[in-house]
């Protein structure tokens, strides 16, 4: 490989594999920041976008896939501030306009003028349109996206920019109806009595289950339909784990003393998923839809949601959270179950995933 060249996996076309290839080395100019990647993740949301059919996303192809980044800075550009030369980051994923009130306030993946981004479609985030980091270097448009991991393990940090940035934003969202824990962690009791249930202990729910632990004193109820997942539940600190039954949702319920549980973070989406949320929920409960697998609720009054139930469908996460989650992650109590690949293996890792062979969180390191 020349010295201007670098390696990249690549979307070439819609419905076509992921390809390996050789590309131009980017070269920072204004305020862009190139980073050398050390790490990479691979999320089912790049299988929604290699599965996608032409027109269905706002992008252009080719780019270069992977959202989940963390390296080291390696050249900035002229007017480049942020992260000096040598510093490890992980890489904020959504990249907004960065002039919008969303955006000043660290909120990019909220970005009022998103749908003029999908418009002319440049592309909405790292590895989304824009070329991502499953490539030896990543051309970041601005240091503000950029946030310091100090000595923590990239293939650890990558991860974080998004199941975990995902996972910790679903949290804030239905933490007032939690207790708080200063602590650092629930106890074995459920601490104030409130309980959440996590559907789907994948990439994210496991980190979700560790953030619950770690951030409030909730009872936390586990779901999956594969006792290896249940068994990362309990590693991870769940109370209380159970397979997908027709009779799932009373087991919950029983679990939270009859009366349903206050919260319910749903990283699967589907509709037998939603089914068992809205079964287990006491009234005025919680309900983040996390996953995207399709599913739907119906919302009338009268209906069939329990009464006061609040609904949410939190995407991605703000700077300052990614920052927050970093934090727990540097002191160990949040921790990333991981499978790495080599970057030249990529192909190989996504088939993997899609497969459902996976635990926890692929990621790619460079060979």
């Amino acid at each position: 490989m020349s010295t201007g060249r670098m390696r990249a996996v690549r979307m070439t076309h819609w419905g076509g594999p992921p390809v390996l290839t050789e590309v131009a080395r980017p070269t920072p100019r204004a305020d862009e920041v190139l980073i050398r990647v050390e790490a990479a993740g691979v999320c089912r949301s790049d299988l929604h976008v290699l599965d996608a059919r032409p027109g269905a996303l706002p992008y252009r192809t080719p780019f270069t896939l992977g959202h989940e980044v963390a390296g080291r800075v390696a050249e900035l550009g002229p007017g480049a501030t942020g992260p000096a030369v040598g510093e490890r980051v992980a890489v904020y994923g959504p990249w907004g306009c960065g002039l919008c009130s969303r955006c000043a306030a660290g909120a990019e993946n909220y970005c009022d003028r998103r749908a003029d981004l999908d418009a002319v479609r440049t592309g909405t985030g790292v590895g989304l349109g824009r070329d991502g980091g499953m490539a030896d270097f990543l051309l970041v448009p601005s240091g503000r996206l950029l946030v310091p991991v100090g000595d923590l393990p990239s293939a650890q940090a990558a991860p974080l920019s998004d199941a975990g940035l995902t996972a910790y934003h679903a949290v804030s969202g239905i933490r007032p109806a939690l207790p708080l824990d200063g602590s650092g962690g629930g106890g074995g009791g459920g601490g104030g009595g409130a309980s959440v249930a996590v559907i789907g202990v994948g990439g994210l729910g496991h980190l979700a289950v560790q953030i619950l632990r770690a951030t409030t004193s909730a009872r936390v109820l586990a779901v999956d339909v594969r006792e290896e997942a249940l068994a990362l539940a309990d590693a991870c600190g769940a109370h209380f784990g159970t397979l997908l039954r027709p009779d799932t949702a009373e087991v919950l319920r029983r679990q939270a003393g009859g009366i349903g549980v206050d919260a319910v973070l749903d990283f699967v989406g589907s509709h037998s998923s939603l089914e068992l949320a809205v079964g287990a929920l006491r009234a005025g409960g919680e309900l983040a839809v996390v996953g995207s697998g399709g599913g739907e609720l119906t919302v009338r009054k009268p209906g069939g949601l329990p009464p006061g139930v609040r609904i949410s469908l939190p995407f991605w996460g703000t700077r300052p959270e990614l920052e927050e989650v970093v934090a727990l992650a540097r002191k160990g109590v949040v921790r990333v179950e991981t499978e790495e690949f080599a970057l030249s293996s990529a192909p190989e890792a996504i088939d993997r995933l899609r497969s459902g062979q996976t635990r926890g969180r692929t990621v790619l390191v460079p060979d």
